[in-house]
């Protein structure tokens, strides 16, 4: 391109109307002169159309103010018929006041506003007066019931007049009744209210009477009273408001007449103005438009001309010939500045080839470039079509699909939604990105190789568009990302895993990282914030807790931290989201990275709420059970000395009644000697001893003595084996004894006791048996046994037997058999026979402690075994083995 500057370049140029100012100016003064007669013509139409039209409905009005008087006349007359007889004339009034309504709605359309407000005036007083219809309608109505219950309380007052015994009242009433019939035939009610009320306060002795007189009395003043209110309604409502309707229509008459003279003179004068106003405005209009074709001519066709014959001289070869009205600021001079360019764009022309020449050299060196980059890139790259069919490829994307040329790639697939992608909606959502956004980045998906493995692309691309906006081409690249998917899937699987498996375990995990915020919880501790596991993510403790009012220190955390090393388990307690109090057992130990740095810290807490309430319960427990079993203890020693002593006395009882018998013998014997003594010497006294009376006296006296000694020998034994029995039980030393001796005596303590119960009582010992053992505690075992099977193997005094039996059983051990032949014991009695406090006689004062008793001393004291062997009705058997030596250890009776 040449430096000189081109002629069509003036700083300043002329100002000139544009074409179109010349030729839209010329056609708005023709157009503003037509508008402005038009205008002026419509004007005078319209008021003359509007004078006429007001001419014509003024001589409507005096037609609708006559239909106004006609329709209201028969109004009235219809109302006047309706108060006078309301049973015919009720329909005639309603289609009278429909009637001269909708002749005033007409009416009011077709006057002026100052006289709409007659009419309006009309219809309020139309609107009053079928008011006082409806008034005068429900009167009427309420008469006619009045009426309807009038005959009964008139026959009433009839015959309670007849059934008068008092003749002047009867008379008086029947006057007055005359007086009210006379008025309502005359329409005069006040004369009939009147009477009524003279009639109501006459002095009536008998009650039927005054009561019959007072509601004929009231019916007639209720009739009259309707009958006034009709009055009055008819005067005031009736009458007047028809009076002023009246007045209305002949006012609206002189109106119409007064407007008509005025109108008629305003159209005579509005024809004389529009005539010389046309003629006016039609010479202008000539004028104007002969001005605006001149103007037209000499501003645009004339410098147009020049231009024309100037471009015909540089189409052919005259490239220096001047343009002509460059220098107007119009159309014309935008045309001949146009013109200019054209001449020196042909000038500029050799300049411009030999720039294409050079442009072109260096485009083929870039897209040799291209070319090079896009064969040796790592990434894939390619260029498919919206349609889906692929257009180019490199040689890094056909090797990644499993080809060995790029075009064999593009020749082996179609349609790449079909063939390529595993996934078609993933195609469909990159489209819907490049038609909605133009591009993707990173946008990652599935494919499928030629050899059927699977990969993960990762594809930034572009769309590219024509003129009209419409994408024709892809144009992007890709990344081979299976491995980092792999390994990503690897480390979510990993994370998956262990977030089940802490998931599973029933105590608090988690992890912080050194900003103290949890980059892992297991389900069970978010369950303790009520919050997910994964909401917990990037929030500290105090985040979590303050959510619902708890609080708790990261002191702990930042001990970890300080020092490097885990902290032991210690006990800490906080509240839970349920407001609980939780007692925890926690370590808390830091995770290292490869630096030797703390990059996490690992918390494990143990819930031991449950052992902390367990360990009160349990020391609650323990204290209570302590506290029982010494009271237990206690009561069962106090029982225990009890029931000994209840044996020891039903045991002195016995030995005391046996005593008696012998001792009783013997005072009988002692007291009949002393008799017989005291006789004998009175006679020796006389001197009148005989020798039979001598030898009665020795006889008497020798068994006397014989029987004497007899009875206190048995008195004697027993009182000296009821000693050595309780010598034995009161004293718990260890000696040596006959088994057999000791038996006998413990045997013959309870005979007395036999016959009460009649009972036989056989033993059986074998002689020689020596023990170094407790008698005490064995004759306590006899003696419960003894009683035990007294008190419930033989119920209601039923006869039976007990049976003792001792011998020996091996070299170093005895054999107690104790046996009954009673009602025996069921499983399950004899499976608790020997548990203390069990007892089948509870409501007979039994304890439950007589065999449990014989168990503790046999199986403790004497060191021996005991079995017991009873069926229902079978009796009992009890078999014991004692070691003839005690052992040492004694435990305590």
């Amino acid at each position: 391109m040449t430096n000189e500057s081109p002629p069509n370049s003036p700083t300043t140029r002329s100002f000139s109307l544009s074409i179109g100012q010349l030729t839209f100016g010329s056609f708005m003064l023709v157009l503003a002169v037509i508008i402005i007669t038009s205008a002026a013509s419509v004007i005078a139409i319209r008021h003359i159309d509007a004078t006429f039209a007001e001419l014509q409905r003024l001589q409507s009005v005096g037609d609708l103010a006559e239909d106004i008087d006609r329709r209201m006349n028969e109004l009235r007359l219809a109302a006047r018929d309706f108060v006078t007889d309301p049973g015919t004339q009720s329909v005639q009034v309603g289609e009278a006041a429909t009637s001269l309504s909708e002749v005033l709605k007409k009416t009011r359309l077709e006057l002026a506003p100052e006289q709409q407000d007659m009419i309006d005036g009309v219809t309020e007083r139309l609107s009053t007066y079928r008011s006082g219809i409806e008034r005068i309608s429900a009167l009427i109505n309420r008469r006619a019931e009045m009426i309807v219950a009038l005959p009964p309380l008139r026959d009433a007052f009839d015959a309670a007049i007849a059934a008068s015994p008092d003749p002047v009242i009867a008379s008086t009433l029947s006057q007055t009744q005359s007086r009210i019939a006379s008025a309502l035939l005359a329409h005069n009610p006040s004369a009939a209210e009147a009477a009524a009320q003279t009639m109501r306060t006459m002095t009536i002795p008998d009650p039927k009477l005054r009561m019959a007189v007072a509601g004929y009395a009231e019916a007639i003043i209720g009739i009259s009273i309707r009958e006034r209110q009709i009055s009055d309604i008819d005067k005031e409502v009736l009458g007047t408001e028809g009076r002023l309707i009246q007045r209305v229509t002949e006012l609206l008459r002189e109106v119409s007449a007064r407007r008509g003279h005025i109108l008629s003179r305003d159209f005579a004068r509005t024809l004389t103005e529009a005539k010389w106003q046309s003629i006016v405005l039609g010479t202008a209009g000539v004028l104007i438009g002969l001005f605006a074709a001149l103007l037209v001519v000499r501003r645009t066709v004339r410098p147009l001309a020049s231009i024309a014959t100037s471009i015909r001289a540089v189409a052919g070869g005259g490239q220096n010939t001047a343009i002509p009205a460059t220098d107007l600021d119009n159309e014309i001079g935008d045309i001949a500045r146009a013109a200019e360019v054209f001449r020196q764009t042909l000038v500029d022309a050799d300049a411009a080839r030999e720039a294409a020449v050079r442009a072109l050299a260096e485009q083929r060196l870039a897209e040799e470039s291209y070319r090079k980059l896009f064969e040796a890139s790592v990434d894939g790259i390619y260029v498919t079509t919206p349609g889906g069919a692929l257009l180019n490829a490199n040689p890094a994307l056909a090797r990644m699909m499993g080809y060995a040329t790029p075009q064999d790639l593009i020749g082996g697939i179609g349609d790449i939604a079909e063939t390529i992608y595993v996934h078609r909606e993933a195609r469909a959502k990159y489209e819907r990105l490049m038609q909605r956004y133009g591009i993707v980045r990173e946008f990652e998906y599935q494919v499928r190789a030629r050899d059927g493995t699977v990969l993960w692309l990762s594809d930034s691309a572009t769309a590219v568009r024509n003129e009209a906006g419409e994408i024709v081409r892809y144009e992007g690249t890709v990344r081979d990302i299976t491995d980092q998917k792999r390994a990503e899937d690897a480390i979510a699987e990993g994370r998956r895993l262990l977030q089940m498996v802490i998931d599973t375990v029933p105590a608090v995990i988690n992890v912080k990282d050194k900003r103290l915020q949890y980059v892992l919880m297991n389900r069970y501790m978010a369950g303790i914030f009520g919050i997910e596991p994964q909401d917990a993510i990037g929030r500290t403790t105090q985040d979590l807790m303050s959510r619902y009012g708890a609080a708790k220190t990261d002191e702990n955390d930042k001990r970890v931290l300080a020092g490097g090393r885990e902290l032991g388990f210690y006990e800490e307690e906080y509240k839970d989201s349920s407001g609980n109090m939780r007692q925890w057992l926690v370590n808390k130990l830091p995770i290292l990275d490869t630096s030797g740095e703390i990059e996490n810290i690992v918390t494990v807490a143990l819930d031991i709420g449950d052992r902390k309430r367990v360990e009160f319960e349990m020391s609650k427990a323990k204290d209570s059970a302590e506290a029982a079993l010494r009271n237990l203890r206690e009561t069962q020693n106090s029982l225990i000395e009890a029931e000994k002593l209840a044996a020891l006395g039903r045991l002195v009882a016995g030995v005391a009644h046996e005593v008696n018998n012998p001792v009783g013998i013997s005072l009988t014997v002692a007291s009949a000697l002393e008799r017989k003594t005291a006789m004998f010497t009175a006679e020796v006294a006389r001197g009148e001893l005989r020798r039979s009376s001598l030898t009665d006296f020795l006889e008497t006296s020798r068994d006397a003595s014989s029987q004497l000694v007899a009875n206190l020998n048995r008195a004697a034994e027993l009182i000296q084996s009821f000693k050595q029995v309780a010598a034995d039980r009161n004293y718990s030393d260890q000696r040596s004894f006959d088994l057999g001796d000791l038996t006998e005596q413990v045997v013959m303590s309870l005979r007395p006791g036999l016959r009460k119960h009649n009972l036989t009582l056989n033993v059986d010992c074998q002689p020689n048996l020596t023990m170094n053992s407790y008698p005490g505690p064995y004759g306590q075992v006899l003696t419960n046994l003894f009683l035990n099977a007294v008190a419930h193997a033989f119920p209601d005094g039923k006869p039976g037997t007990v049976d003792i039996q001792v011998r020996e059983s091996g070299t170093d051990n005895v054999e107690i058999l104790f046996s009954d032949n009673g009602i025996g014991m069921s499983l399950d009695v004899r499976r608790r026979a020997f548990d203390p406090f069990f007892t089948t006689r509870r409501d007979q004062g039994g304890t439950g402690l007589g065999l449990h008793i014989v168990y503790s001393i046999v199986t403790n004291r004497l060191g021996g075994r005991l079995d017991l062997d009873s069926e229902p009705g079978g009796g009992t058997r009890i078999r014991m083995i004692l070691p003839r030596t005690a052992p040492l250890e004694q435990a305590a009776e």
